[in-house]
């Protein structure tokens, strides 16, 4: 599920991964303190309703050091690389903090719902989104469904959780859909069926 008003996206199956689509085309997403408030509710790093007033632009300028990090340990995996210092610094992160501790809290209508015990605490948090890249690093049959896109300007990776493991792009209705219409295009034009130019006069 997205946020569509501003193009954040929650469906490449991992929380790590859905924080390395935050960026790359259309570009930056997370520009400030409201659009990460934003992603870290919408990809379940805290509760929803979660208090957030402490989220700043070093808050912003963490994730995103840590959005890197993350990105280049995962691409050196997939291309049989060597990450050692940013594998080292994703470790580090990863052990900076415990997870924030989630309690069960009886709402207004009886339901109970989960609420962060303490304020939330942005070591804890991005400790949280650390463990989560370790977690898919080491789980081997989790490591085997990662993907990258084949989408020719994307590069987000996904989890491939299809039937058959055959999908082939983060989003059928995005990168899947352009390579639709291109290879249309494609087969239109090579078989001269094209629209006729328009007489001049």
């Amino acid at each position: 599920m997205a946020a569509p008003d501003e193009g954040l996206r929650f469906d490449c199956g991992r929380i790590c991964l859905d924080l390395l689509a935050t960026s790359g085309p259309p570009g930056e997403l997370l520009t400030g303190p409201e659009q990460l408030r934003r992603w870290l509710t919408g990809s379940g790093v805290v509760p929803p309703d979660t208090a957030l007033d402490g989220v700043n632009g070093r808050w912003v300028a963490r994730f995103r050091g840590l959005r890197e990090v993350v990105r280049r340990v995962l691409h050196a995996e997939l291309t049989g690389g060597d990450a050692v210092i940013d594998l080292d610094l994703l470790n580090a992160t990863a052990a900076a903090a415990g997870p924030p501790a989630v309690q069960a809290v009886r709402g207004p209508d009886g339901v109970l719902t989960p609420r962060l015990a303490r304020p939330a605490d942005r070591t804890a948090l991005l400790a949280a989104v650390a463990r989560d890249a370790v977690d898919l690093l080491t789980d081997h049959a989790t490591r085997d469904r990662l993907r990258r896109c084949e989408g020719t300007r994307c590069r987000l990776l996904f989890l491939d959780t299809s039937r058959g493991r055959r999908r082939r792009w983060c989003s059928s209705g995005v990168c899947g859909n352009r390579e639709r219409v291109a290879r249309h295009r494609k087969r239109t034009a090579a078989r001269g069926t094209g629209p006729a130019p328009a007489e001049g006069g």
